[in-house]
């Protein structure tokens, strides 16, 4: 089954432990102190379940929420209905296939999906479309996990759970491929007491700081910043997660 068919409406139950008002923090911290620039309209590029989009709509960002999965749109849609503010616009897109209607102040990517891009040309494609569609002086920010860490996650398994429905996972890195695959297992509980289960696959790539940052500056991006676990320092040895900052010259 296709990533997220599944797993889309569960997503945000079996992920509550994600800090969503940290991550838009951490963003606020760039878009407020930016010299060369004033941030309005920003790009939540694979944005899900819109839990993101929501946030910085509520912050007065006019927000375009871009996705690949339909099923994660549809809950996204949903959940920013009633949210205050401009109505985000809402995109089923790749990454490497993004087009926008004009131009955005910022793009920002949660979540290591760049790492979902398991194509080294679709990602320079996607680092090109960003760069595009950017205003001079504009932000792109996202996060990865870097290889050591997906190269820890081989053999290792792991449960999720909620009320009516659990997720047991497990990882496998090819090292030769650099491609860490996840078998998603989701069993949910029917009307009838009795449980359905669904599978999916996900891949992620390892990419290193040094391909990224190159892929930035081919890109045409000027200035690439580095920090660890959406903190405001350099990553640490053993970061769990790496966040880039590349800015578009003015």
């Amino acid at each position: 089954m296709s990533s997220y068919e599944s797993l889309a409406h569960f997503y945000d139950e079996l992920t509550e432990d994600v800090d969503y008002r940290a991550w838009a923090d951490f963003y606020r911290h760039f878009f407020e102190n930016n010299p060369r620039l004033n941030i309005h309209t920003v790009l939540d590029l694979a944005c899900g379940t819109g839990s993101l989009t929501r946030l910085l709509t509520e912050q007065g960002y006019e927000m375009i929420g871009v996705d690949r999965s339909p099923d994660m749109l549809m809950e996204a849609r949903e959940k920013c209905a009633d949210a205050a503010g401009i109505p985000p616009l809402f995109l089923n897109q790749s990454m490497d296939e993004l087009d926008l209607y004009g131009t955005i102040d910022a793009c920002v990517s949660c979540l290591d999906s760049v790492n979902y891009v398991t194509d080294p040309a679709a990602l320079q494609e996607t680092f090109r479309r960003v760069h595009c569609f950017l205003m001079p002086g504009g932000l792109f920010i996202f996060d990865i996990r870097p290889p050591e860490l997906l190269e820890r996650l081989d053999g290792q398994m792991f449960l999720d759970e909620a009320e009516d429905v659990y997720c047991v996972w497990r990882a496998e890195y090819d090292p030769d491929e650099r491609i860490c695959a996840y078998g998603f297992d989701l069993f949910e509980r029917q009307k009838n007491g009795l449980w359905r289960r669904e599978c999916e696959e996900h891949e992620e790539y390892a990419y290193t700081v040094e391909e990224l940052t190159g892929y930035l500056r081919a890109a045409g991006f000027a200035q690439v910043e580095l920090y660890g676990n959406c903190a405001l320092r350099p990553p640490r040895e053993g970061e769990d997660r790496i966040v880039f900052v590349a800015r578009k010259a003015s």
